[in-house]
């Protein structure tokens, strides 16, 4: 499988947006706690989230493309199959059916709800962060209205309460808060 160092390399040369990049490895870090959380794998799980969005800064105009294109750029590189399915599960190119691919699916808003609600805080940092103070936003329809609150939800499906799936995001996210810039 591609080294981390080297899909690290790809995220730089295909993503010019720092947020964007700040993203993917913000869904690493959650993808990376949930295969714990499963007992699946860590290296795998985390290449699902590093490499999700890896071709989001040629697709933004075109959410037609967008997986496709990634796995265009992957082409050649040492990447497992059930990594590049997850990749297209995220952004409904197949249905979500594996438990990573579930889980890549839900992660993906998750963690940009996470971002806004670390940023309406006076400290803009993640640890002041609480669950009870994400469910309480995630009731809210007006915050965060980007973050689909049922692809959130579909952690569910694969046996985690909404309360649990926040907490372990949560925790993953603030194991890399510095990386992050909160």
């Amino acid at each position: 499988m591609i080294s981390r160092e080297d899909a690290l390399v790809l995220l730089r040369e295909h993503v010019k947006t720092k947020n964007l990049i700040k993203h993917c490895l913000a869904t690493e870090a959650v993808m990376r706690a949930l295969a714990k959380e499963f007992g699946e794998d860590e290296e795998k799980w985390g290449m699902a989230g590093l490499l999700h969005d890896l071709d989001y800064d040629y697709t933004k105009d075109d959410p037609n493309e967008h997986g496709l294109k990634t796995l265009e750029i992957l082409k050649g590189e040492d990447v497992p199959e059930d990594v590049l399915n997850a990749i297209l599960a995220h952004c409904g190119k197949k249905e979500p059916e594996t438990l990573m691919e579930k889980a890549l699916y839900a992660v993906d808003p998750t963690t940009g709800f996470i971002v806004a609600a670390a940023l309406i805080r006076p400290e803009k940092k993640l640890e002041v962060l609480d669950v009870d103070f994400l469910m309480r936003r995630f009731k809210e329809k007006a915050f965060a209205r980007g973050a689909n609150r049922d692809q959130i939800r579909s952690c569910e499906g694969f046996g985690l309460s909404l309360e649990r799936f926040l907490e372990i995001a949560l925790n993953a996210m603030k194991s890399i808060a510095s990386d992050l810039g909160l």
